[in-house]
């Protein structure tokens, strides 16, 4: 009973968000290379592809370089998440705290967007010195990638969730993320590809984000009616992946 009253007189609300952030933040203050290799690593794809494939295709090229950077906050989360709960046992603190999981899981999420920003905001103003981007296009674009980061965040977590070993961390999360962001038409138009992989390419999320945001800005012919099916599959596959992820997830003391 004592222990009840004790509990009880304790704060029972807490600014999780900006704790999150400060952790984001902590992260590249301590170590610049957390922000500087979200930045590198696509403009290494970038500098191939624009030796490779023709010039029409940059433009494109580099909006897709902003949906790749942030679908590899997912991994990041699944990383992050997994050390939090196998080494830290910070999971087991929120899991008896009057916080509930998506505290938790929202805070995980946006300690790691923090790090990539650098790197969608430099490939925003690169996107926007090649491409003439209406203030609409805009906001399709910044739609898509915080759709996109919420859906593989959660699905970078809920992953997370069901290893038992930091060993199983790296592997795991290459290939889920690798073949994620191979398969869908960040780089390229969805077109150009077989028959066959174009319909393994429709089946992912990412995929009805790079069709929207290459027709918002006119990088490749697209009507209103096609947009408008894109964005509807794209808010669809989101809260389709969005609720597996959620059944995924265990949320339980390790």
């Amino acid at each position: 009973m004592s222990t009840d009253v004790q509990l009880m007189s304790q704060p029972q609300r807490g600014r999780v968000l900006p704790a999150w952030a400060l952790i984001g933040w902590r992260w590249v203050w301590r170590s610049p290379a957390a922000a500087i290799v979200p930045i590198l690593q696509p403009f290494f794809f970038l500098y191939f592809l624009h030796v490779i494939a023709p010039p029409e295709y940059f433009p494109l090229q580099i909006a897709g370089a902003m949906l790749f950077s942030t679908q590899n906050i997912g991994s990041w989360c699944l990383s992050d998440s997994a050390v939090f709960r196998i080494e830290l046992r910070l999971q087991d603190i929120f899991v008896a705290s009057p916080h509930n999981k998506i505290h938790y899981l929202f805070g995980v999420a946006f300690s790691n967007f923090i790090p990539a920003m650098p790197a969608i905001v430099v490939l925003g103003i690169l996107l926007g010195t090649v491409a003439q981007v209406s203030l609409g296009a805009w906001l399709v674009l910044i739609g898509c990638i915080l759709t996109i980061w919420l859906l593989y965040s959660a699905i970078g977590i809920a992953v997370s969730s069901r290893l038992r070993s930091q060993r199983e961390v790296w592997p795991v999360g290459n290939l889920i993320f690798t073949l994620l962001g191979i398969l869908s038409p960040l780089y390229y138009p969805l077109s150009i590809l077989p028959p066959g992989w174009r319909e393994v390419a429709r089946a992912l999320p990412a995929t009805y984000a790079a069709l929207l945001v290459q027709g918002a800005i006119g990088l490749v012919p697209a009507s209103s009616e096609s947009l408008v099916i894109d964005a509807g599959l794209l808010v669809l596959s989101a809260a389709v992946g969005l609720v597996l992820a959620g059944w995924l997830y265990e949320w339980r003391e390790t």
